[in-house]
């Protein structure tokens, strides 16, 4: 099968407590929901750009344990390609705990398991030649990181790369993720990330740092704000769409599942932006990470 899109990235269990109110230091709260579901930054953008109709397969390392299973599965169910996932026989699947208050702010500790001891000769590179685009987020070991710059080492032009640092790559500095900033086509920080890498407080003149390092798009995810984005020759603020806020888990994942849908159907740069708050959206009306990932007659027609 040709793929669309690989995405390349941590796989977790998020297991989710929604709590009356985020504890601090010797403080308790009390717990009033539990939601167990499959995770991973990439692993969410994979299962919101299979929903909108894309061929997407991951890279990717679990365990053969309950957890690991359960990951197996809902890419199964969700039609995302397995090809590229390792299956180790020791060790055990990433987990993520978080804590969710009421009004969706959250609280995440990472167990990696597996994940961590991903090598760049267990990757078959052949799984990505052919695709489109190889999207990347962040592993927490260094071994994954270096797997994925000699990932990109061995792939030619073709395959256009898109990057969601997340916090973890952002503390990395921008020194240390020049090999794949350098080769990134789009790149999708946070504005808090894009602050840790660029030590800029204004995000429009982080955008112009990441996109002199030969970046050719940059989307900012704001929040609450909507999103910026830039190729250096027009940007654009986007406005969000309003929506009862649930849980913020997975919701930047979700942005970038919109804004990957944009550029492989060839739409603008505002509308990319405009998909990607539109998927954001409908991910923070529903607690855990894909609940409420949109399918393709969800979205508005002109966007299609």
């Amino acid at each position: 099968m040709t793929l669309d899109v690989v995405c390349f990235g941590a796989l977790n269990m998020d297991k989710l407590y929604k709590v009356d109110r985020l504890a601090g230091a010797d403080e308790e709260s009390v717990i009033l929901e539990f939601k167990e579901s499959p995770g991973g930054s990439a692993a969410n953008t994979a299962v919101g750009l299979a929903r909108l109709g894309v061929k997407v397969g991951y890279i990717g390392k679990v365990a053969e344990d309950r957890e690991g299973k359960l990951l197996l599965q809902s890419f199964i169910d969700e039609g995302v390609d397995i090809g590229g996932i390792v299956i180790s026989k020791v060790g055990r699947s990433g987990t993520v705990i978080g804590f969710v208050d009421q009004e969706g702010n959250r609280a995440l500790y990472l167990d990696p398991g597996v994940n961590n001891a991903l090598e760049i000769d267990e990757i078959n590179v052949n799984y990505v030649r052919g695709a489109k685009m190889l999207h990347l987020t962040s592993f927490a070991g260094i071994s994954p990181f270096e797997a994925q710059k000699k990932l990109l080492e061995a792939l030619s032009e073709d395959v256009k790369v898109t990057v969601d640092p997340g916090r973890i790559y952002a503390r990395r500095g921008l020194d240390a993720l020049k090999p794949i900033i350098k080769r990134c086509y789009a790149f999708m920080p946070s504005e808090e990330e894009l602050r840790l890498l660029t030590g800029e407080d204004n995000y429009e003149r982080g955008a112009e740092i990441i996109l002199r390092e030969g970046v050719k798009i940059v989307a900012v995810k704001l929040g609450e704000k909507g999103c910026y984005v830039t190729n250096g020759n027009e940007s654009h603020l986007v406005e969000p769409f309003k929506v009862e806020v649930v849980d913020t888990t997975g919701a930047g994942d979700a942005f970038c599942a919109g804004f990957i849908y944009g550029l492989l159907r060839g739409k603008s740069l505002r509308d990319c932006g405009i998909l990607g708050n539109f998927v954001a959206s409908r991910c923070l009306t529903r607690m855990g990470a894909r609940e409420g990932l949109p399918r393709l007659t969800d979205l508005p027609i002109n966007l299609r």
